[in-house]
């Protein structure tokens, strides 16, 4: 059990492949802020080398390969995501090219030589990739090597990481012990679903809630979440005790509460932290009148209808930034999730005039002016 006494060195490493940061990334965040208080040291590892390759943990098919500029821009905005949740003061940060800038081709052969290929052939992802006949680059076999070697360098006592990097961790763990260091122990961490309640939150798979969303977007996306998901994220992502978990899942059983409110006060709390009190009681507020009353807002963006007047209504959500692409709003016109309110009543569907307004899914408007 980790608690005060001699000081932990406690690992955690991220490859800057994406530059967001979203729920599922918190769950470990917070029990490092947490062993923190207790007094350990966090080391943040910077895999400015491995981020080039990308992680294959849980991954169907061989990742696209970063340019190392490209990760030097991802980890920026990374660590300022990183440090609203664990304390920057009790953080030792590290880059992996302090350790891999000066590595030749026989620390690269030294080291693959004490692993084989039929045991990270083992490994699920790799597994299934394998038997399905999937390619498998020589670069993805290198990461849970250089992962590890990470371990060696910083004399990790333990190394953080998802329950689907117990493969990584645990060939960490053996490659210290090979190198006549103690083996490192390996603290997982569950894995939160996301906002379709079915796969673990990923951006890839749009079902995550970054931590750099609007008060208002990430308020509406946890009242998103089906009801099954209440009780593990007030678990994973608040401080509330136990008691009251147990409680909840009691009353919803029973009927004798509205899962509604449960969900609001999660969306306050998720809100309130990344945000403030303030803003999450705006979000609210935004939220009752746009998704419960179908009201729309005073405040959304506008756009001149010169500018929109010729173009598809797919092409329209994206010059008025209502989708990010292109794939986006034909998912969106696909599911009926756009509409447009007229300004006149009785006016004909296809003509657009000022005055109208555009929704796009529940949360996002844009007011067409002259």
């Amino acid at each position: 059990m980790l608690q005060r006494g001699r000081p932990l060195r406690l690992k955690m490493g991220f490859d800057p492949s994406r530059p967001d940061i979203h729920l599922g990334h918190v769950v470990g965040l917070r029990k490092l802020r947490q062993l923190q208080d207790l007094g350990h040291q966090v080391i943040l590892i910077v895999g400015d080398w491995t981020a080039q390759i990308g992680d294959p943990s849980g991954r169907s098919a061989t990742r696209s390969m970063l340019s190392h500029a490209e990760v030097l821009d991802n980890a920026e905005s990374y660590m300022r995501q990183f440090f609203k949740v664990v304390d920057r003061d009790r953080t030792q940060v590290e880059w992996q090219s302090q350790w891999f800038g000066d590595f030749t081709l026989a620390n690269v052969i030294e080291l693959t030589s004490r692993f084989t290929v039929a045991q990270f052939l083992e490994r699920d992802d790799f597994a299934r990739r394998f038997a399905d006949h999937q390619p498998i680059a020589i670069t993805e076999l290198l990461y849970p090597l250089l992962q590890a070697y990470d371990s060696v360098a910083i004399e990790a006592d333990v190394e953080f990481g998802g329950t689907d990097q117990m493969f990584n961790l645990l060939v960490g763990r053996e490659l210290q012990e090979m190198m006549g260091q103690t083996p490192q122990q390996c603290f997982l961490m569950p894995i939160l679903v996301g906002t379709d309640g079915v796969q673990k939150m990923s951006k890839s798979l749009g079902n995550y809630i970054a931590l750099e969303e609007s008060p208002q977007e990430m308020y509406g996306k946890v009242m998103s979440l089906p009801d099954s998901l209440i009780l593990q994220y007030y678990e994973y992502l608040t401080d509330v005790p136990n008691a009251d978990l147990a409680a909840m899942g009691q009353a919803m059983e029973s009927d004798s509460a509205n899962p509604m409110d449960f969900k609001k006060g999660l969306a306050r709390s998720i809100t309130a932290t990344f945000h403030d009190t303030a803003a999450a009681s705006g979000a609210e507020t935004q939220f009752e009148q746009v998704v419960q009353r179908r009201d729309v807002p005073d405040d959304i963006p506008e756009c001149r209808l010169a500018d929109v007047a010729e173009l598809s209504i797919n092409q329209l959500l994206v010059r008025t930034e209502l989708v990010a692409s292109a794939s986006e709003a034909r998912r969106l016109v696909g599911q009926g999730a756009v509409e447009i309110i007229h300004s006149s009543a009785g006016a004909p569907l296809p003509a657009l005039a000022a005055g109208d307004v555009i929704r796009a899914g529940r949360r996002r408007f844009v007011r067409l002016v002259q």
